[in-house]
């Protein structure tokens, strides 16, 4: 019942937007009737079905071609309709005071145009003064008024001439038919100008938001390099690499080629480990299987690990685990293995606790040698108080994406402890990657995508 509660809300709220966003860009901006006003009510409907058949055809099954062609114009009109709305509440701000403006210019024009002070009409030849807007006049008054400035004299001088001449005058003429004066063509008005200016504005600055935030996203995540100092760590591992890569997301957007990139980008870094810190998928091992066999390719002087996040718990997570253990990943399923100087942890996803899978520290740290160093890969960051209570040394973690899309950034801190970097609790250091993928649209903004190395330090180095 919540959960439907909610939807209807979320669904009103995005019919609100929409009709918010119609109205500007199409209602304010174009005639009744034209091509370009039937064009953007089509796609005010259109948009948002695609943006709906985007988020759902994957859970109900649909065939992922059908996904594929769904993904992109579904998931990049969420984006645009995003910054589109909030360019035009910018706009809303700059909307009154050009309406201003304009209006002291327009008043200025008049009253040096005439002569007279403004806001006294006069007469000029053959040109009609330009007044405020709701005193215009329309074309076809124009016109008529142009007609009778010509043919009234005609009139009077034919009746002078006619009472002038005598029985034997000789006989009276036709008067000269006049030419109508042209229509002039009706300006916009102040109103309709500035919708137009307000909203191309708006278009352009939403547009390009998007497209760079997407180029961000298929150019593949950049490189950071963080030290962190650990207690407990012998001088024997001063100077251990970890590369860290979470939220790669690969779906029906990002494919085989985005695994490749990354998988590029991390082996460059040349480091001693890998982690693989959750969510890597967005779809089964039927439909994806063949995108993530590039992961074989990873090279890491201790290997590579993984844990799982709670997209994997969407995607079919035992079929993953046992496909990354193919390509040659090692599943930390709620367990931990001695590194040279360090005891490294993975635990289950939160979101395995619907399938009796979740989180299990006592099994992963419970009875370890607390003298020693220990690292725990835990997706979510919001286990970090367990990580405390067990005295985890330092917590790496993903699934915030560093808010993806601002200012989604603050929507994820009430949620997350971090957001994103390093933070410290109590003795146990936290770092949260921003991610190497996208979820849901392919873009990124205020928070690009990264692969962080994380250099462990001993202070007895």
């Amino acid at each position: 019942m919540v959960f439907a509660l909610v939807g209807l809300v979320v669904l009103a709220l995005l019919g609100a937007v929409h009709r918010y966003v119609w109205r500007r860009f199409v209602g304010d901006t174009t005639a009744p009737g034209s091509r370009l006003r039937r064009a953007g009510t089509v796609a005010a409907f259109v948009l948002p079905l695609l943006s709906v058949g985007a988020m759902t055809s994957g859970r109900v099954g649909a065939p992922f071609w059908l996904q594929q062609v769904l993904a992109w114009p579904g998931f990049l009109w969420l984006a645009c309709l995003l910054y589109l709305t909030l360019a035009l509440l910018v706009g809303e701000v700059v909307r009154p005071v050009l309406l201003r403006v304009l209006a002291r210019r327009d008043a200025a024009r008049t009253g040096a145009g005439s002569g007279t002070p403004s806001g006294t009409p006069t007469e000029t030849s053959g040109t009609p003064t330009e007044v405020p807007d709701g005193t215009r006049p329309r074309t076809e008054e124009l016109v008529t008024s142009g007609s009778a400035g010509v043919s009234a004299p005609s009139e009077a001088v034919a009746r002078t001439a006619s009472d002038a001449s005598g029985p034997e005058a000789e006989p009276e003429t036709e008067p000269a038919a006049t030419t109508p004066a042209p229509a002039l063509a009706p300006l916009p008005s102040r109103r309709l100008f500035v919708s137009r200016v307000v909203g191309g504005a708006a278009a352009a600055a939403g547009l390009a938001t998007v497209g760079y935030g997407t180029y961000g996203v298929l150019r593949g995540p950049s490189v950071k390099r963080i030290t962190v100092p650990l207690a407990k760590l012998p001088r024997a591992a001063h100077g251990f690499r970890i590369a860290v890569v979470s939220d790669i997301h690969i779906g029906p957007i990002l494919g085989r080629a985005h695994t490749r990139r990354i998988v590029d980008t991390i082996n460059a870094t040349s480091p001693d480990l890998v982690a693989v810190v959750g969510d890597l998928v967005d779809g089964s091992v039927a439909d994806l299987g063949s995108a993530a066999e590039p992961l074989a390719a990873l090279r890491a002087r201790h290997g590579s690990y993984f844990v799982t996040g709670n997209h994997e718990y969407f995607s079919g997570a035992e079929q993953w685990i046992d496909h990354v253990r193919e390509l040659g990943l090692v599943p930390l399923e709620n367990a931990r293995v001695e590194i040279e100087g360090f005891d490294l942890a993975g635990v289950n996803d939160i979101a395995g606790e619907t399938e009796g899978q979740g989180p299990d520290f006592g099994r992963a740290l419970g009875d370890r040698d607390r003298g020693r160093a220990a690292v725990l890969m835990a997706h979510q960051p919001v286990v970090i108080h367990d990580a405390v209570e067990h005295g985890v040394d330092l917590q790496l973690s993903g699934h915030t994406h560093g808010g993806q899309l601002w200012p989604g950034n603050y929507l994820a801190e009430l949620a997350n402890p971090t957001v994103a970097g390093l933070e410290r609790y109590g003795d146990t250091q936290l770092f949260v990657s921003r991610g190497a993928g996208a979820w849901g649209p392919p873009v990124r903004v205020g928070a690009p995508s990264d692969i962080t190395v994380v250099e462990l330090a001993s202070r007895q180095a």
